[in-house]
């Protein structure tokens, strides 16, 4: 009788496991299905841009003011205004974002204040990007009276990536073990050395991530910078924060909405220079995650 129990039971033990072994097998199938769905449609857009933009890459495309004339159309004062309006927004942001993720997770008390914080941080995060676009219009612009310069729009784009930044950095310093602060701060160190010595160099390989996903969506949104700059028409290159602008995303929209099919050539060979400085400016950002990483693995 115990004899005939324990084959039953080896015998159901062995039919579960094989139950889940194909249950696990069938996940892995659709996964894969899924990832290859988006790939395909990322390839199928990407051969699209490329046969349709290559044959208007030129020098006059990169150095060359926008023009109504076809063959003398550019991106210049579009690409040298996306540069401007980086450069200012990941000084605004990141140290921001950095220090404020700092605060909240090694320094605010947690009390019903820092809750609020935290599910407002992580609402915004969700927030579409023309809102911050209106919201920039109504305070940098507009009561704050600086135009619509440069640097209205950088501060639009900070208040858009700075949630992204926030949540990335937590995540990283959460994962630091506590038993390395715990270790820091019975040596003797105060809560500011073990941050600054232990937790922040473990932790920054993580914020780098965050901050290439942030200037990642920066670059390619393009309605908050319509709204902060409208669709004009810019033939020179921002000297100054407090110049008017122009960035890629807007003169792509500029020649997709022409009716001419050679302006829609032109879109893509522009989208393919946007896709080339966002693959640098990812490519650099990689280079320094995976070197600090290595430090900070030594």
């Amino acid at each position: 009788m115990g004899d005939q129990i324990l084959i039953e039971t080896n015998h159901t033990f062995n039919r579960n496991i094989k139950r889940r072994q194909n249950l696990g097998k069938l996940f892995y199938v659709l996964l894969l299905l899924f990832s290859l769905v988006g790939l395909i449609g990322l390839s199928a857009l990407l051969i699209q841009i490329l046969r349709d933009g290559l044959p208007y890459l030129s020098t006059n495309l990169i150095f060359n003011y926008p023009s109504r004339h076809i063959d003398q159309a550019g991106l210049k004062s579009a690409l040298f205004g996306t540069l401007w309006i980086l450069s200012l927004t990941a000084l605004f942001s990141l140290p921001i974002g950095m220090g404020a993720a700092i605060y909240l997770e090694e320094f605010a008390k947690k009390n019903w204040i820092t809750n609020f914080i935290e599910i407002n941080v992580g609402n915004l995060a969700g927030v579409p990007s023309i809102v911050y676009g209106l919201l920039g219009l109504t305070i940098f612009v507009e009561l704050m009276g600086l135009g619509r310069v440069v640097l209205a729009g950088a501060l639009t784009m900070t208040l858009l990536i700075l949630p992204i930044i926030i949540l990335s950095t937590r995540e990283s310093i959460k994962a630091v073990p506590n038993s390395y602060r715990e270790a820091a701060l019975a040596l003797g160190a105060t809560k500011w050395q073990m941050v600054k010595g232990v937790v922040l160099p473990i932790a920054f390989p993580g914020f780098l991530t965050g901050a290439i996903l942030a200037m990642s969506r920066a670059i390619g949104e393009s309605a908050p910078m319509i709204a902060i700059s409208a669709l004009v028409y810019i033939t020179f290159i921002p000297s100054h924060a407090m110049d008017r602008f122009t960035v890629l995303p807007i003169q792509i929209f500029n020649w997709v909405s022409r009716p001419q099919a050679e302006f829609t050539g032109l879109a893509a060979a522009g989208i393919i220079v946007l896709l080339t400085v966002l693959l640098l400016m990812n490519a650099v950002a990689v280079y320094f995650r995976n070197r600090y990483q290595v430090k900070s693995n030594e």
